[in-house]
C-alpha cells in the first residue's frame, strides 16, 4: 500500500523528496489500515460473551454513537452519529458492544444506506431482540468538498426491524426519544 501511495503522489505531480512528504506514503498506508480495520474484525469476537440474560422487555436506546467511515464511491470520509434502539427478548447486549458493532461496519468502504441495514440486522441476529431500530445522521465529504459542494447537507437513514417495523407505536416512541420530536 505504501508503494501505491508513492505512485499516487507522483501522479498528482508531487515531489516525494521534499521534507513534508518523505514519510507520507508510510503514514497514508498506516492510516488506511486503521480506517478500514472493520474488514479484519469479526462480530462474534466483538460481542464475545457480552450477551446477558435479562427480564428487561422495554426499549433500550443508545444515542449519538459517533461514527467515521469512507464512502465506497470516492473513498472520502463521511461522519456522524448512530442511534440504536432495541427491545430485548430474554437477553441484553453489553452497552459498549453496540458501539463496537457500529465500528465493525463503519470501518469499511461503505454507503450509509447499507451501513444502517448491516448494523440493525447484526443486532437483531445476535440478540434475538423483539425489534431493532437504527438511525444514522451523517455528513459526506464527497458531497461537501467535491461535486455539488453543499456544506450543510446531512443524510439521514433508518432501518426498522421486527416490532419497530410492524408496530407504528413502537417506531414512533423510538423516533420521538431519538430525534426529540
Amino acid at each position: 500500500m505504501e508503494e501505491n501511495y508513492r505512485q499516487i503522489l507522483r501522479e498528482i505531480g508531487e515531489d516525494l523528496e521534499r521534507p513534508g512528504l518523505e514519510k507520507t506514503p508510510f503514514r497514508c498506508a498506516k492510516a488506511m489500515e486503521f480506517l478500514t480495520r472493520g474488514y479484519r474484525m469479526d462480530v462474534k469476537e466483538v460481542i464475545n460473551s457480552a450477551l446477558f440474560p435479562s427480564d428487561a422487555d422495554e426499549m433500550i436506546i443508545i444515542k449519538d454513537i459517533e461514527l467515521y467511515s469512507l464512502c465506497e464511491h470516492h473513498m472520502l470520509p463521511f461522519f456522524g452519529k448512530c442511534h440504536i434502539g432495541y427491545i430485548p427478548s430474554g437477553y441484553v447486549l453489553g452497552l459498549s458492544k453496540l458501539a463496537r458493532i457500529v465500528d465493525v461496519f463503519a470501518r469499511r468502504l461503505q454507503v450509509q444506506e447499507n451501513l444502517t441495514i448491516e448494523i440493525a440486522k447484526t443486532i437483531m441476529e445476535h440478540t434475538k431482540a423483539d425489534g431493532v431500530g437504527v438511525i444514522i445522521e451523517a455528513k459526506h465529504l464527497c458531497m461537501m468538498m467535491r461535486g455539488v459542494e453543499k456544506q450543510n447537507s446531512e443524510m439521514k437513514t433508518s432501518c426498522m426491524l421486527g416490532s419497530f417495523k410492524s408496530q407504528s407505536q413502537t417506531r414512533s416512541e423510538f423516533l420521538k426519544l431519538v430525534l426529540n420530536t
